[in-house]
């Protein structure tokens, strides 16, 4: 027998400029040589404001892909730029739980799937997933990644109860719920003590060897006697990415004379928030050691990485329990990374088990400046720590599909029989 999985997930190909796009498409990609069939329920591209088709041909031949009905209330439902709050519960994508629900039904009536697993960030996803689970009676699995709220998070309190709501019947009727770092599960097993730990599972992001392969033949060789270049390639939150500190760093380094643009480059590739990130160059008087570059396809973000000299990381301390995707595509670049991150939180911790620790606390100037310079003289001279190979190679993609199928096997087992759908309600 065929063994099938619906997979409810919003970030998926065409989408373009999230790295959370790569978890989803990935999985459905290898999925198949493991004996699962992917039925990947996602939105209509109307929805996605960033769209582009370098990454379709990577979803695999076996999956059925089906785009559901799905609006963006920030742009198909604005008026002058402004649109009632409530057509964004839990987020502005909640239209697409309309088109969903039916979309997966008839899925799960046309191809029988044992398990539905469902994937965060965006909670219409996770929504999607609850209300299958209850009108199917299938499994669930809800990939979290990340906690869906926090003591300030989401800020907007009627978003935050929304999102609570969400949660809580989440953790309570999921079969399984899966994070992507230990400190979200710690933080689920506190917040729930009365859930068994069980509930709860790790699996890790990663990165793909088939894309860094591809990349590497398009990767440009460096010109000599150009500046180091230190790469970010991803958004820049203000506050969970707050760039602050490490401008002010540049600013007093480039002052003292430490540093100069002919000495130093830091491209941030892709930030999301240019306006906001430009006028604090501008303000910090570092526009010369610092630019800003638009979103490139991922192929070329790749061959990016692996051309650069360094790699740049960016985590507050308020996301100690929370690991950049980007981070493991950068391990598996092989080039120096300075981490400017809490040296307690999962993100410091993972460099360090790869023999990373060319760490800096990212809301501290004086730390910033001091860990800079001691990075840019060890990468200089040969001597900056580069990831073990054997943390590499368990961080891949292919690695993590393994753990995903063992995991879907593993519940199925143990799974009641679902609802018959084969007749119309």
């Amino acid at each position: 027998m065929v063994k099938r999985v619906l997979m409810v997930a919003f970030h998926f190909p065409p989408l373009r400029g999230s790295s959370g796009i790569q978890r989803a498409l990935k999985f459905a990609q290898y999925l198949p040589a493991l004996g699962w069939q992917p039925l990947v329920l996602s939105a209509h591209p109307r929805a996605y404001a960033n769209q582009g088709p370098d990454q379709l041909a990577e979803i695999a031949p076996e999956a059925v892909v089906k785009r559901a009905f799905a609006l963006d209330s920030g742009r198909h439902l604005a008026w002058r730029g402004r649109y009632f709050g409530w057509t964004a519960l839990p987020d502005r994508f909640a239209g697409w739980v309309l088109g969903a629900v039916p979309a997966g039904l008839s899925l799960v009536r046309n191809y029988r799937p044992q398990v539905i697993w469902s994937t965060y960030p965006v909670a219409s996803a996770t929504l999607i997933g609850l209300l299958l689970h209850k009108l199917t009676g299938l499994p669930w699995i809800a990939d979290l990644r990340d906690p869906m709220t926090d003591d300030h998070y989401p800020r907007d309190p009627r978003v935050r109860a929304v999102a609570l709501w969400i949660e809580r019947r989440t953790v309570r009727n999921a079969a399984l719920v899966v994070c992507t770092t230990p400190g979200a599960v710690a933080t689920y097993t506190r917040r729930y003590p009365e859930l068994p730990r069980s509930r709860f599972a790790v699996l890790e992001n990663g990165y793909d060897e088939e894309n860094f392969r591809n990349a590497g033949n398009a990767a440009a060789p460096r010109a000599p006697g150009q500046p180091f270049t230190l790469i970010h390639s991803g958004i820049i939150y203000p506050s969970e990415r707050d760039p602050v500190p490490l401008f002010r760093a540049l600013a007093e380094l480039k002052a003292a004379g430490a540093i100069d643009a002919s000495q130093l480059r830091i491209v941030l590739r892709a930030t999301a928030h240019d306006d906001y990130v430009g006028a604090l160059l501008a303000e910090h008087g570092i526009a010369d050691l610092v630019s800003l570059a638009p979103h490139i396809a991922y192929q070329a973000a790749l061959a990016e990485m692996l051309a650069a000299d360094g790699l740049l990381v960016l985590q507050a301390s308020n996301c100690n329990h929370q690991i950049p995707a980007k981070l493991y595509e950068y391990l598996r670049a092989g080039r120096p990374i300075l981490a400017l991150t809490d040296s307690a939180g999962d993100t410091a911790a993972t460099l360090r088990a790869a023999g990373v620790d060319t760490i800096a606390a990212l809301d501290e100037s004086e730390d910033i400046k001091r860990g800079l310079l001691h990075f840019l003289q060890l990468a200089r001279n040969g001597q900056a720590p580069l990831p073990a190979p054997a943390a590499v190679a368990a961080a891949s993609r292919q690695a993590r599909t393994v753990q995903l199928a063992r995991i879907l096997d593993a519940v199925t087992v143990t799974a009641p029989l679902a609802t018959d759908l084969t007749e119309e309600a």
